[in-house]
C-alpha cells in the first residue's frame, strides 16, 4: 500500500536510509534557529569552539528526536502519500535498528552539549526531545486538533538552546525569539495541512482542517499572522534589533498577511502550497535580517557618530 502510495524513488543505500530518518530538510532549520540563537547572545564573533559544540549537539538530539518520529507514526507515515517513501515506513529499517541509532545519536548529543557547552543546555535541548517525540507525538498529534499549537512549544526551542550556550542562562532576547516561532508553526503548518487533507484523513489523525473544517482552518492562519506580525516586532521594540530588521520585519510580515488573506478568501491547493513554502522564507529571511542587523547597526552607529 506505501509503495502505491510513494512517487518512484531510486533504492537507498543502508546510510542513505539512517540520513532520511533525520529528516535534514527539517533538522537544517531547527539548527539554523539555534545558530541565530548562538550568534545574537553575545556582540561581536562567538567563541567559535564553544558554538561548533553547541550546532553539533543539538543536531544531534535534533536529528535523534526526528528519528524517533518516524519509528513511534510509522503506520501513520505509510498511510500518507508525502511520507511513505520512508525507509520505516517502507518496513526497510527495523524497530530495534532506527531505536537503537536514535538512542545512539541522543546520548552523543547530550554527552557533546553536557562536556563541551553546559549542563543547561543539555538538559534545555533533551527536555525538547522529550516534548517532540513523546508529548507532541505520542500524546498530542492523535489526540487533538490543537496539537501543533501545544507541541509548537517544543519546536520553537532552538534560538533558547543556542542562548543558553553561550551564556548559560536564558534571557528575554531568547525567549522571544522562541515565541516568534511559536506563533509562526500554527500558520506554517496547517497551510501544509490544508493541502494534505487528505493525507492526515487516511491517517486518521485529528488535524484543524479535518475537525473544524477548510474555511475555519484559513482563518486562523490569517489571524496567527496577524499575532505573529506583532511579536515579530518586538525585538525591535525591546531594543535588540535596529531599523534593519524592522523593515524585514514590516516587509515579510505583510507579505505572509496578504499570503494568509488571498487564502482565506480564495482558497485553492496551489495558493496553500505557496503559503507554505513562503512560510519557510519567512523565518529564515527574518531571522538573517535580525543577524545582519545584529553585526551591521553597531557599525552604522559608529560611522554615523
Amino acid at each position: 500500500m506505501s509503495q502505491t502510495l510513494a512517487a518512484p524513488r531510486p533504492a537507498m543505500t543502508r546510510w542513505a536510509q539512517y540520513y532520511a530518518l533525520t529528516k535534514p530538510r527539517v533538522v537544517q532549520l531547527i539548527v539554523f534557529c539555534a545558530l541565530i540563537g548562538v550568534l545574537l547572545a553575545q556582540p561581536g564573533l562567538p567563541d567559535w569552539r564553544l558554538a561548533g559544540a553547541a550546532t553539533l549537539g543539538i543536531w544531534l538530539v535534533a536529528s535523534a528526536a526526528a528519528a524517533f518520529n518516524c519509528l513511534i507514526e510509522q503506520q501513520i507515515d505509510s498511510r500518507m502519500k508525502r511520507t511513505a517513501w520512508r525507509p520505516t515506513a517502507k518496513g526497510e529499517l527495523t524497530i530495534p535498528y532506527t531505536l537503537t541509532f536514535s538512542a545512539l545519536l541522543c546520548a552523543l548529543g547530550s554527552a557533546v552539549l553536557y562536556f563541551w557547552v553546559n549542563p543547561l543546555t543539555m538538559w534545555l535541548t533533551f527536555a525538547t526531545f522529550v516534548g517532540y517525540a513523546v508529548v507532541y507525538t505520542v500524546i498530542l498529534k492523535p489526540l487533538t486538533p490543537q496539537n501543533i499549537v501545544i507541541g509548537g512549544a517544543s519546536g520553537a526551542m532552538p534560538p533558547v538552546l543556542g542562548w543558553a550556550a553561550m551564556t548559560g542562562d536564558v534571557g528575554p532576547e531568547a525567549l522571544m525569539l522562541c515565541l516568534i516561532i511559536f506563533l509562526w508553526t500554527p500558520p506554517h503548518f496547517w497551510a501544509l495541512a490544508l493541502y494534505r487533507v487528505e493525507d492526515y484523513r487516511k491517517a486518521g489523525l485529528p488535524m484543524l482542517p479535518i475537525t473544524h473544517g477548510s474555511e475555519f482552518t484559513r482563518l486562523q492562519v490569517l489571524l496567527y499572522t496577524f499575532v505573529l506580525f506583532a511579536a515579530t516586532l518586538l525585538p525591535f521594540v525591546y531594543g535588540m534589533s535596529g531599523w534593519i530588521y524592522l523593515a524585514a520585519a514590516v516587509v515579510l510580515g505583510v507579505m505572509f498577511m496578504v499570503y494568509a488573506w488571498y487564502l482565506w478568501r480564495d482558497y485553492s491547493d496551489l495558493l496553500a502550497k505557496k503559503t507554505f513554502r513562503f512560510s519557510i522564507w519567512h523565518l529564515s529571511l527574518l531571522f538573517a535580517a535580525l543577524l545582519v542587523d545584529h553585526y551591521v547597526s553597531p557599525w552604522l552607529q559608529r560611522v554615523v557618530s
